[in-house]
């Protein structure tokens, strides 16, 4: 029978599994507190990153309806439940992990979708989403101007035209 701080973590973590967009899985076996904090730091704002028992944060996450990490709660686990920009916070864990080669990222869950570490990384090598959303919009703009001449061209075109067209006519008329 579980203890009621047991329970109490497990709806915790529950309720973190639930209300995040990505979670990311690491090992951090030989990293020392003040690396831990320097990691936290180096995630962003919207992100949190706690160092987690397996068997609670497996039953956590099976009741948030997450099943697809059930192989990756072994050793020692931390959980960087990331509730912002994923791309920003798997940034952070990516460069963290290349200068502290202790920190291994095992995988993760991204808006219910399964990712390996190596999908993590690539998701790190992704520009923000700020920076994705302002491309679009600058191709969207250019779209727009392009549109915005095509359609100016038409009746000045035509105007070009029915003015060739009398001129000739005019010529024609003249002539005969």
């Amino acid at each position: 029978m579980p203890t009621p701080n047991k329970a109490a973590d497990v709806a915790e973590l529950e309720d973190k599994f639930r209300s995040s967009n990505a979670v990311v899985l690491t090992e951090y076996r030989g990293l020392t507190v003040a690396q831990l904090k320097t990691l936290r730091r180096s995630l962003g704002e919207n992100a949190q990153y706690a160092v987690v028992k397996n068997t609670l944060t497996k039953i956590a996450a099976n009741n948030a309806g997450i099943t697809s990490l059930d192989d990756q709660f072994t050793g020692p686990t931390g959980a960087a439940f990331i509730t912002g920009d994923p791309v920003e916070s798997a940034k952070g864990l990516r460069d963290f992990a290349k200068e502290n080669p202790n920190l291994i990222i095992k995988g993760g869950v991204l808006d219910g979708k399964a990712l390996t570490a190596d999908e993590i990384k690539k998701l790190a090598d992704l520009e923000s989403r700020e920076v994705l959303l302002s491309k679009l919009a600058g191709a969207f703009k250019g779209k727009q101007s392009q549109a915005a001449s095509l359609f100016q061209a038409l009746p000045s075109k035509f105007v070009r035209t029915a003015e060739a067209l009398r001129a000739k006519r005019a010529e024609q008329g003249g002539a005969e």
